[in-house]
């Protein structure tokens, strides 16, 4: 009789895992809404600290100091971007930057990952890379012995696989010659890919480099390349060609440094290029079309004696070696050896522009036993041949 009360309190006591439960979940909740608090902080703050990072990855030059603007975090796309990004030489008075960009962009390449590989890809947006040549040596600006391939490298966490450019431009520039120099290339858009040979190709050759762009704002430029980036010496096949420059914009590089200008002409620039493990074979044609070099009215009134009979024997020199039927005048330059030091032969040279004046006018075009690959062939060239469709 006494036991049955004890036994009925017992089974009217509510069940102790239900309140343990309840505490298990507002621990979880506590928590969740603290993750959650330190991913939005951590959000916040990665900006600044990117910033930061940025700014020491780009100082790692001593010559040269980086300079950026806003950077946006792009975590849906595994991506960030730098605005306004400029390298400046911290020596001298160099009045433009080595190379500055409207926007930098860092992403990881999404298709890489089909083949079981991250890797990263950069889009520079308006790139300007600016040479400088000055009388004093702190003065010039060539980027020569920067890491630079580093501090790209350094700037994502990932290999880089491929890189663009859009609406880029490269200048030499000479500040404090009478004139002063501004030759460049613009509009350039460009491509380097497979870096990082994504497709585990066999092939030595596996990145590609294409670019075309206007030199001086009207002459067609194309550049083709392909190329081994695990090879310990250069291995590559390379061709560039430039049609139909105006070469009386070039009178301020030819008065500053050969002390003559143009008057009136087109100049044409074809160039092939092969080298393995460091062993090079190529040649360099350029060629002069309808040139003419004094006008003595002119040339008599604005240049010195010295540079006026300068003058009229490189115009008497182009007049005598020039191929009548193209009014042409130009050679192909040979040359062989290592990558470092390749050999010329100044007799072949000048057999080469005589062959152009007395026998075929050479083209713009890449040689018939070239050996590059289908690939880095050019479109036919805008300048036609009134004496044979086929030519050199």
């Amino acid at each position: 009789m006494v036991e049955e009360p004890k036994q009925a309190d017992a089974e009217a006591k509510p069940p102790k895992p239900r309140k343990k439960r309840r505490r298990w979940r507002r621990i979880g909740g506590v928590g969740l809404l603290v993750i959650i608090a330190l991913l939005v902080i951590g959000r916040l703050m990665l900006p600044w600290a990117l910033r930061s990072y940025v700014n020491r990855t780009l100082d790692q030059n001593p010559l040269y100091d980086g300079k950026i603007g806003d950077i946006d975090v792009h975590l849906w796309r595994g991506a960030y971007s730098i605005q306004d990004v400029r390298l400046v030489k911290t020596t001298g008075n160099v009045p433009v930057p080595l190379f500055s960009t409207k926007r930098l962009d860092l992403a990881i390449e999404w298709p890489a990952l089909w083949a079981g590989k991250v890797v990263g890809r950069v889009a520079m947006e308006q790139p300007e890379l600016n040479f400088v040549d000055a009388g004093e040596k702190g003065e010039t600006q060539t980027g020569a012995g920067g890491p630079w391939l580093k501090i790209l490298e350094d700037l994502f966490p990932f290999k880089i696989n491929s890189l663009y450019v859009n609406q880029g431009s490269i200048h030499f520039r000479a500040f404090d010659t009478q004139p002063p120099v501004d030759l460049y290339i613009a509009d350039l858009n460009a491509s380097i890919l497979n870096l990082s040979n994504i497709h585990d190709d066999v092939t030595p050759l596996i990145s590609t480099v294409e670019a075309k762009g206007m030199a001086l704002g009207h002459a067609p430029f194309e550049y083709k390349m392909k190329f081994d980036p695990f090879s310990y010496r250069p291995t590559f096949q390379l061709a560039v060609r430039l049609i139909g420059l105006d070469v009386t914009k070039t009178n301020q590089l030819t008065r500053a440094y050969g002390r003559f200008d143009f008057e009136r002409g087109w100049f044409d620039l074809v160039v092939e290029m092969n080298a393995k493990e460091g062993n090079l074979e190529g040649y360099v044609k350029p060629l002069f079309r309808d040139l003419k070099v004094l006008s003595l009215r002119q040339d008599i009134k604005e240049d010195s004696v010295i540079e006026f009979f300068w003058e009229a024997l490189v115009g008497v020199a182009t007049g005598i070696l020039k191929n009548p039927p193209r009014d042409q005048f130009g050679t192909v330059i040979n040359f062989k050896g290592d990558v470092s030091q390749p050999r010329t032969n100044i007799l072949e040279i000048i057999g080469n522009v005589l062959r152009n004046a007395f026998i075929r006018a050479y083209l713009p075009r890449l040689h018939g036993d070239a050996t590059l690959d289908d690939s880095l062939q050019f479109s036919p060239g805008n300048v036609t041949d009134p004496v044979s469709p086929i030519g050199s």
